[in-house]
């Protein structure tokens, strides 16, 4: 068995592990499959070091529950033919079919044909039913999750504590409660949503490159959830704007120039 570092990351660390040429393979045994080890945003581990022991063990356990409703989700998607297919699963992580692709780039979003597939794509996703809390908690639950941390920060160095203070005169949690009022006011249905549609969770697939439709898989769905359909859709919109490929710190760039227009969007 060949086992080769594919991607590594603060969420998992994959490899392709394939099989030599001298090894049959039985039956529809695949000879190259994608490992997945669970990293550190799925096991939701702290890094608060002064969190109580009861606390860790409560994230703990949602990071035991999130690894469980995310195998379920993958599974489910792979049957529908929206994600790779599942061989296997352990408590460390999972083995995964390996699409021979690579994922898309920023400025191929805009493409009209991949737009429309994503809009497809997405489409179908949101017409799912999932057997999972059909409540939006998503959404204000991982921003309140950031809002704590953040009204915890403490820096030595002046520098860092001025923009902190600046960003803190704003009031965070009295415009979140506006946002929240806002977008709960807003006439948009709650479906299942990828969250996470950015342009590095787009598979263009190997061989089907020029193609008119059905090159694209979409990956990585630790962060489907209910959700507002109008989040997934905006959020997408707003990945035209961001290149994460950006080599110097903060290690992308963001160009506003370049959110899609009102003929893009429909």
């Amino acid at each position: 068995m060949y086992f080769s570092l594919f991607r590594g990351g603060l969420s998992n660390m994959l490899f392709q592990c394939s099989l030599p040429d001298s090894i049959e393979t039985v039956a529809d045994e695949p000879r190259k499959v994608l490992l997945r080890l669970y990293g550190a945003i799925l096991q939701m581990r702290s890094c608060d070091k002064g969190e109580s022991v009861q606390s860790q063990k409560e994230n703990d356990l949602q990071g035991a529950e999130a690894m469980v409703l995310e195998s379920v989700m993958f599974a489910i998607l792979a049957e529908r033919a929206l994600g790779p297919k599942l061989y296997g699963i352990f408590p460390q992580g999972r083995l995964e079919e390996f699409i021979p692709s690579r994922k898309l780039r920023t400025e191929e979003l805009s493409l009209p044909d991949i737009s429309a597939e994503i809009a497809e794509k997405m489409a179908r996703f949101h017409g799912m039913k999932m057997p999972f809390n059909k409540e939006p908690k998503w959404l204000f639950g991982t921003v309140e999750k950031y809002l704590n941390q953040v009204l915890r920060i403490k820096f030595t160095r002046e520098s860092k504590t001025r923009k902190l203070n600046e960003l803190l005169s704003y009031n965070l949690p009295k415009e979140m409660k506006s946002l929240r009022a806002i977008l709960e006011a807003t006439s948009s249905p709650v479906v299942f949503c990828h969250n996470d549609c950015q342009e590095g969770n787009i598979l263009l697939l190997e061989g089907r490159e020029n193609s008119e439709n059905q090159k694209l898989m979409l990956i990585d769905f630790e962060y489907s959830s209910y959700n507002y359909r109008g989040f997934d859709i905006g959020n997408h919109f707003c990945e035209w704007m961001y290149d994460y490929s950006y080599e110097k710190y903060p290690f992308f760039k963001a160009s506003v120039l370049k959110y899609p227009s009102k003929k893009q969007q429909v």
